[in-house]
């Protein structure tokens, strides 16, 4: 199998290893359930029968392969040393130093102070930040809770899970006033977090305080559950309602980012990019 995803040759490329991770990503496939046979990992690997057992054979000396059966209706699949190796995976990735760069970058790109936010309690919680370096400064609330339901940060953290889990964090907390324009009815909460879901941002348009808007996305993992969120947060200050859709798309480009990098497979790849331009009438003011 040639790897369509598989970058340009670097000047040190090891043909053999790049083979043997063709064969691990042909085992990978959804479809492969129930194993390959050795003819099989050969045809969809482009390589030989022979090459292909020798290969099969040393991966499975590491654990990274796995056999039963025997002769011809011998099948191959994922070994179980694979499951250890992204566990260690897992463990030695930092969110904050994954995600720092990114921040850096929105806020270069935006002109807008960047946040990333983790969940607790139904809460978002600030565990990093990159201001702009301008005389004003806004509170940006590092380290201390904010709600879930008038910030860019909450709805974000809240539209990426479960309804019945987001029902329940409205009905435990409440949707308290903050400013004239804070959602305050359960039903429209709830189906406002199904259009953030929808479009993959949230924007807070002065909710949790007057002059100030926040644009958040949420971020997920390897097991495609909410890590956490990242957003941007500046002065409305005459701010064009299409401007909103800019950012907005900003934002959920950085969280895809940084969700790629904890491991995330988007298995609906696009769905998000047709759903844009209602934004304006849904969000928008």
């Amino acid at each position: 199998m040639t790897n369509s995803a598989a970058p340009e040759e670097p000047k040190y490329w090891v043909k053999s290893v790049a083979r043997a991770a063709d064969i691990l990503e042909a085992l990978a496939a959804p479809a492969q359930g129930n194993g390959l046979s050795v003819t099989e990992v050969g045809q969809a690997c482009s390589i030989s029968k022979s090459a292909a057992f020798g290969m099969l054979q040393t991966l499975r000396a590491y654990g990274l392969v796995s056999d039963d059966g025997e002769g011809m209706n011998r099948r191959y699949r994922l070994g179980m040393s694979l499951a250890r190796l992204g566990d260690r995976a897992r463990s030695q990735v930092s969110l904050r130093g994954v995600a720092h760069p990114v921040l850096r970058e929105l806020t270069r790109t935006t002109g807008m102070a960047s946040r990333l936010a983790v969940p607790e309690d139904g809460h978002a919680v600030v565990v990093d930040q990159v201001e702009l370096d301008q005389r004003v400064r806004l509170d940006l609330r590092m380290g201390q809770r904010e709600l879930p339901h008038c910030t860019g940060l909450g709805k974000a953290l809240l539209s990426a899970v479960p309804p019945s889990e987001a029902a329940a964090v409205v009905e435990r907390f409440g949707l308290p006033r903050r400013t004239s324009r804070t959602i305050t009815d359960p039903a429209t909460f709830l189906s406002h977090l199904r259009d953030i879901a929808r479009v993959g941002y949230a924007l807070d348009d002065e909710e949790d305080a007057e002059g100030i808007i926040c644009i958040g996305a949420p971020v997920f993992d390897d097991r495609s559950a909410c890590a956490g969120a990242v957003s941007i947060t500046g002065l409305k200050l005459g701010l064009p309602a299409w401007r909103y859709q800019e950012l907005g798309g900003q934002v959920r480009d950085a969280a895809r980012r940084i969700s790629f990098s904890l491991g995330w497979v988007d298995d609906a790849d696009g769905a998000g990019s047709d759903t844009d331009t209602s934004h304006s009438d849904e969000f928008g003011s």
